[in-house]
């Protein structure tokens, strides 16, 4: 498949990271962070509404991921570094505020930024992901998100989940989001796609050290901050990987938050909804 979309490097926060641009140089900022397993590819529904829509669009390849570095050692993978690296492309990119979303672990790290950089986040736009406080709470005293979140302590082994998840061709990985979304939401195209960007040289355990350093920040108190930041929270309701108490529990630490549901989509809503996350991501930022 032909790749509209250049690829682009800049070294920040000592690392050199991957990116991807769009839409007009002078349109409004909006990055995009995507989720796992996914990479900058997972946007590539919402990027021609939203540059035909005026704006100048920066999706990156967070680090561990696809064609960013993967730096060795669980304690790069930090949420604080993952933040450092949006905050350090931003200044890096000459913007003073950007509009930002983020999808999953994207979320994660957008709630981050928003919550202690806020005068560089004009609107946080969340999907399916819950505030990192609310994600902890709910894992320390709610047996359902426990047993939803089986994975997340299967990934503090070491090897072993790399190994599963890279057999037979990413078998397993792949299996795991058709499984997880609606029929058609990811091609074989798409699905080729990711199994290239996780072929790429210590992919999967870059991907999986997030998992392995965040137990280690996000019960803190710098994680039961309120967001101050207009946020739209985008939520496909069919998701097998979140309770759904956590959407509402979420909106709290918002001071002026907006819910839009999915009652059809699950965890990949921006893929399995794509028209109604652009129509409204689009008119979101706007305002």
């Amino acid at each position: 498949m032909e790749n509209p979309y250049p690829s682009q490097y800049l070294t920040i926060n000592q690392i050199r990271l991957h990116y991807k641009t769009a839409g007009p140089i002078d349109g409004d900022p909006v990055v995009l962070l995507h989720g796992f397993p996914e990479f900058w590819y997972g946007w590539r529904n919402q990027i021609p509404a939203l540059t035909e829509a005026g704006y100048r669009v920066i999706i990156p390849d967070q680090r561990g991921y696809h064609l960013s570095d993967k730096p060795r050692g669980i304690r790069n993978y930090s949420l604080d570094l993952l933040a450092e690296d949006v905050v350090a492309l931003i200044d890096a990119l000459g913007y003073e505020r950007v509009h930002l979303a983020g999808h999953d672990w994207g979320a994660v790290v957008a709630w981050w930024v928003a919550m202690h950089s806020p005068s560089r986040v004009n609107r946080l736009a969340i999907l399916n992901g819950p505030h990192p406080y609310v994600m902890f709470q709910n894992l320390l005293h709610n047996r359902n998100q426990r047993r939803r979140s089986w994975y997340m302590f299967f990934f503090q082994l070491p090897f072993l989940p790399e190994l599963l998840l890279s057999q037979n061709g990413h078998e397993r990985a792949l299996r795991l989001l058709k499984s997880s979304s609606l029929s058609g939401s990811f091609s074989s195209e798409d699905l080729s796609q990711y199994r290239q960007a996780w072929s790429q040289p210590r992919a999967w355990t870059g991907m999986i050290n997030w998992y392995r350093a965040i137990r280690r920040r996000v019960g803190g108190k710098g994680s039961a901050v309120r967001v101050q930041v207009p946020v739209l929270l985008i939520w496909g309701e069919k998701d097998a990987a979140f309770e759904p108490v956590m959407v509402e529990q979420s909106l709290k630490f918002c001071s002026a938050g907006r819910l839009e549901l999915v009652p059809r989509a699950a965890h990949w809503v921006q893929h399995d909804a794509a028209d109604k996350v652009n129509a409204w991501l689009v008119d979101f930022f706007r305002q």
